[in-house]
């Protein structure tokens, strides 16, 4: 992602990262701080219109939408607010393979052991149902709900680190009902394309017409799909775009209908403190509008010490995991708390991006 501000998502990091069988790792994903932006126990919290034509059809009608004010809401639809912890992840696969390092255990116990993110980041059409499927049913036999984070929109992280996913949007499409194929019937939460809104202002208007098309198209699809998932729409951060702005983006992608959203994310890849982000996303959701459920989660991976104040992005030293994955925040319009970028996991400074990195963890988490 473009640097120009601390990045959200450095997106194709994988992050969340618990890999999803063949899926390739992705590249980390980096959200810019826009210049102009106003200002994304368990541990401490320290800290366009669219003018494209008009979606392939498999999507239900839009239901009529209403508006709300204030931050009062129905009850969230997931019921159950145990998370699943996906068995084949690079931090488990590290666990195992050193038994006898003088980290495992502070690993093992503080990060291996929560329920992470599964990120599908590669364009696979042909294993991509199973794949996702592969998860879902896990999770549904332990009774847990999964997160799974779709991440092959076209011209991902604007060519940056992340780079890749699907080569145009009539191929995306078909991916997105193939992704959705795998969800099954029961409750999931989706995380969908992280940066994917935030920051598309590196692309033409055309292009930006054409993405947010294509993702109101995603959510109608997912929901129509599995009537029990959540999906989430990409809110950036709290000091990327301004709220109002941001809205109005995530409005055009769709995510202001009940038929394609159940709200947003934020934080995602970042590091800014979860009361940043509290605000910041209640203030979206009331720019936002829509059905009066809409709601919000929020990435705490790693925000226990809040952002760096220079800015940096790229794995800054000094940062700690934050709150523990939960689905009951005693929040009003906060629907999670989610790991979306596994720790450990490098933004591409202390590894490779999106390989974990031990060292790394370990600051992280001790």
């Amino acid at each position: 992602m473009v640097v120009a501000a601390s990045i959200v998502v450095t997106l194709g990091a994988m992050t969340g990262a618990i890999r999803a069988l063949d899926d390739e790792r992705g590249t980390d994903r980096t959200r810019p701080d826009a210049s102009d932006a106003t200002v994304l126990l368990p541990w401490p919290d320290v800290p366009t219109t669219l003018n494209s034509p008009s979606p392939k059809a498999s999507s239900s009608a839009h239901p009529k939408k209403t508006t709300t004010t204030g931050p009062t809401r129905k009850p969230p639809r997931i019921t159950s607010s145990r998370l699943y912890r996906h068995s084949d992840s690079q931090v488990l696969d590290w666990v195992r393979d050193h038994p006898d390092d003088p980290r495992t255990e502070v690993i093992a116990s503080r990060i291996a052991d929560q329920p992470a993110a599964v990120w599908f980041a590669d364009f696979t059409p042909s294993t991509i149902t199973d794949r996702v499927r592969a998860v879902t049913s896990g999770a549904a036999a332990q009774g847990r709900v999964p997160v799974v984070v779709p991440y092959a929109i076209p011209d991902r992280d604007c060519g940056g680190a992340s780079e890749g996913g699907a080569p145009d949007v009539d191929a995306y499409d078909g991916w997105i009902d193939d992704f959705a194929a795998g969800l099954g019937s029961r409750e999931v939460v989706v995380v969908l394309e992280p940066d994917s809104i935030a920051q598309a202002d590196c692309l033409s208007a055309a292009q930006r017409a054409d993405r947010f098309e294509a993702l109101a198209r995603a959510g109608r699809v997912l929901k129509s799909a599995d009537p029990k998932a959540r999906v989430y729409y990409d809110a950036g951060h709290s000091d990327w775009n301004p709220a109002a702005q941001q809205a109005a983006l995530l409005k055009q992608a769709g995510a202001a209908s009940a038929a394609s959203s159940d709200g947003i994310f934020s934080n995602v890849s970042n590091f800014h403190t979860t009361s940043a982000e509290i605000a910041y996303d209640r203030q979206v959701l009331d720019a936002l509008g829509g059905p009066a459920n809409l709601g919000a989660v929020i990435d705490t991976s790693r925000n226990g010490n809040g952002a760096p104040a220079d800015g940096q992005w790229c794995d800054p030293a000094g940062r700690k995991i934050g709150r523990a994955p939960t689905l009951d925040t005693g929040e009003a319009r906060i629907d999670g708390y989610l790991w979306v970028k596994l720790p450990g996991e490098s933004d591409g400074c202390r590894g490779t991006a999106g390989t974990f990195t031990a060292s790394y963890a370990y600051d992280l988490a001790r």
